[in-house]
């Protein structure tokens, strides 16, 4: 049979098999047109329930590549892998039709390194028209080895050798560490940096406030693991300040790479950043050129103005500054003046990623922190993003602070706020473990085909809904964006915040529009409507069983799997319970509103993911009203409220106890 759109799909199953072995629950088989084994592709297909053709087309110039070898690592922050990650990206982009597009990715696939293939056709399916309401499935079923402990392997593939076909359900029990190595966290992160890519066609990369959103994407990462260190009996995380001194943690992943044969490589305590000389990266960069980024990005946020290539001003204004900066710290091809100010953020991962082999005397490849599907895992990762949120904090300790006049809705009252948790008591969020199951199949190669699961414990939270009594002074009714969030109401101390410094640890839980009728108001909201989060059956998405509803039809559905786990919405909180304070304040929406249609768009994550191939859907600066330093005269937090705000006291209590899977699997 001739090849549709959904076929596109198989090439991602079962990653280093040739497209002649059986794919997907059809067992397909899609013949590489270049092959010239007759009988070896007769053996593998003599079970395929259908056989797509596919046409001969003028197979593109791979050319450099081809140079990372299909055993080798890929990371999205070496610059020579991005390149040729973004090359391969145009081919793919290219391509006329959907017919074409399968050809060119099989050609592609059988030569290209699996783990740039996987990366670069993602992001070409999820940016082409004609491709776009594909499903993109998660790179977690594909190359389970970034997810699960290696020890889970050799048994998987025991049990797939031994059980019977029809009922091969091999099970383990693996908890991850609840947050650094909580799957949905990492499968965040990745899917993140397929939406915006920060190497490729500028129509791919150019999107509204990219590099806003890079800021406040990770600056909430910050603030939800310190949320979690809190919840621990840790204080803040200590940023990575003076680049000459050792790395003083540890890190030891656990993980086995299958595509590349080798376990990826720990880092000891106390190393040091050195100088990369790492010619088959082609990576030569000096600490040096690290601190003379960083001080020129730091000059232009003093100044107020970056320089482009061609000296010209740039001015970080007061709404745009932030989105160039950014670009500039990430950096993206956006930036306005790659060779001055560097790479910093990317070039933090890598050679924090190979410290143990700066020179690659020990042919070691980089560790998990230089890769973006498990660079979370590594506490390291956490030091060095405070390092870079401080920089954007010192850009925003620049910028006109909020006055009451720029705060305040006149005529809008918030007079009550509080949260109800289903079967729990009012103000209490309640926390515990949830078990799920996951079926890694499809990333083991030349096994039996049948399901393999394993389990997995992570963090849940109990539903709840908020209650808001609003009173609108106004004859008329008003519109207003309600926006969510939530703090430790003290320090590591023990003490009341600084306004200043509790600022920035509010973490995002919603942002929604209301309208408000003249008098009383009283507005629920369910937390499974969170602005932030995404369902968990979305994050964890089983294409065959859990497909939506509209199937192939439903567009945005692969943008709709960037977004934050519904199931880490709430921190863990402590036994005792942490004392938290839920801040909820309603904006006037004439200074909110973006006029833009967004109707059938995903837009249920937008806080973090924006609306595909639409304007943020607000107005105001991410992270309004924490975004700025304080008003003259506002020390605490209640003196910075103004009668649209409300504060509560909120309670996070966590239960140790294990929930079972849903699926019963």
């Amino acid at each position: 049979m001739a090849g549709n759109k959904k076929h596109l799909l198989l090439l991602f199953d079962r990653p280093q098999e040739p497209c002649f072995m059986e794919k997907g629950p059809q067992r397909t088989v899609t013949p590489d047109y270049a092959t010239d084994i007759p009988q070896i592709v007769s053996k593998f297909s003599s079970n395929a329930q259908e056989t797509v053709s596919v046409n001969a087309v003028s197979t593109p110039s791979l050319g450099d590549i081809l140079e990372l070898k299909r055993e080798e690592n890929f990371s999205l922050f070496i610059p020579k892998h991005r390149k040729i990650a973004g090359r391969l990206i145009d081919i793919f982009l290219g391509v006329r039709n959907v017919d074409e597009l399968l050809s060119v990715a099989i050609y592609a696939r059988e030569r290209v390194n699996p783990y740039l293939f996987n990366y670069s056709y993602s992001v070409a399916l999820l940016h082409r028209p004609d491709t776009q309401d594909l499903d993109i499935p998660s790179i977690a079923r594909y190359f389970p080895d970034k997810y699960v402990d290696s020890q889970v392997f050799s048994q998987a593939r025991a049990v797939a050798n031994i059980v019977p076909e029809e009922s091969r359900t091999w099970k383990k029990k693996h908890r991850v560490a609840y947050f650094r190595e909580d799957i949905g966290i990492n499968l965040h992160h990745w899917h993140w940096h397929l939406v915006y890519p920060f190497e490729a066609a500028r129509s791919v990369v150019d999107k509204n406030r990219r590099g806003e959103l890079f800021y406040y994407m990770h600056e909430q990462i910050m603030a939800r693991y310190n949320f979690e260190r809190f919840s621990n009996n840790l204080k803040r995380v200590e940023r990575f300040i003076d680049w000459d001194n050792p790395i003083k943690e540890a890190y030891f992943p656990k993980l086995d790479s299958l595509v590349a044969s080798r376990s990826w490589p720990p880092r000891v305590a106390n190393q040091r950043w050195q100088n990369l000389r790492r010619e088959v990266d082609q990576i030569q960069v000096d600490i040096d050129d690290m601190k003379r980024w960083r001080d020129r990005i730091v000059d232009a946020i003093h100044a107020g103005v970056a320089k482009d290539a061609n000296n010209r001003d740039v001015p970080l204004t007061e709404n745009e500054g932030i989105d160039i900066l950014g670009n500039m710290v990430e950096s993206s091809i956006l930036s306005p003046n790659r060779a001055f100010y560097g790479d910093l953020h990317n070039m933090g991962h890598v050679v924090t990623s190979y410290v143990h082999d700066p020179d690659h005397r020990h042919l070691e490849s980089f560790g998990v922190i230089g890769d973006s599907t498990t660079a979370m895992r590594d506490p390291f990762f956490y030091r060095w993003h405070a390092y870079v949120d401080d920089i954007f904090q010192k850009f925003k300790e620049t910028l006109p602070r909020y006055t009451v006049a720029r705060l305040d809705y006149p005529g809008v009252t918030i007079t009550d706020v509080q949260i109800q948790t289903e079967g729990g008591q009012k103000n209490v969020f309640q926390t515990f473990w949830q078990q799920s199951d996951m079926d890694l199949s499809r990333g083991m190669d030349f096994q039996p085909r049948g399901s393999v699961f394993v389990r997995f414990t992570h963090l849940q939270h109990s539903p709840f809904t908020y209650t808001i009594n609003v009173n609108n002074e106004g004859k008329a009714n008003r519109m207003g964006t309600c926006r969510i969030f939530l703090a430790p109401k003290f320090d590591e101390k023990g003490t009341p915040w600084m306004f200043r410094d509790q600022k920035n640890m509010f973490i995002e839980l919603d942002k929604f529009r209301v309208t408000m009728k003249s008098g009383r108001n009283v507005i629920t909201r369910r937390s499974t409507q969170s602005s932030v989060t995404i369902p968990f059956e979305r994050t964890y998405r089983d294409l065959d069983t859990n497909r939506p509803q509209g199937g192939d039809q439903l567009a945005q559905f692969n943008f709709c799997g960037c977004g934050w786990p519904h199931n880490m919405l709430i921190p863990k909180g402590t036994a005792e319970g942490l004392q938290c304070e839920l801040f909820v304040m309603i904006s006037n929406y004439d200074d909110d509103r973006i006029n833009q249609t967004i109707e059938g768009q995903c837009n249920d994550a937008d806080s973090y993911c924006g609306i595909k191939d639409k304007l943020y859907p607000d107005r105001r600066s991410m992270g309004y009203p924490f975004d700025r330093m304080p008003r003259d005269g506002v020390q605490t937090l209640q003196q910075f409220l103004t009668r649209n705000m409300r504060v509560a006291d909120v309670t996070i209590r966590f239960t140790n106890r294990t929930l079972r899977p849903k699926s019963g699997n």
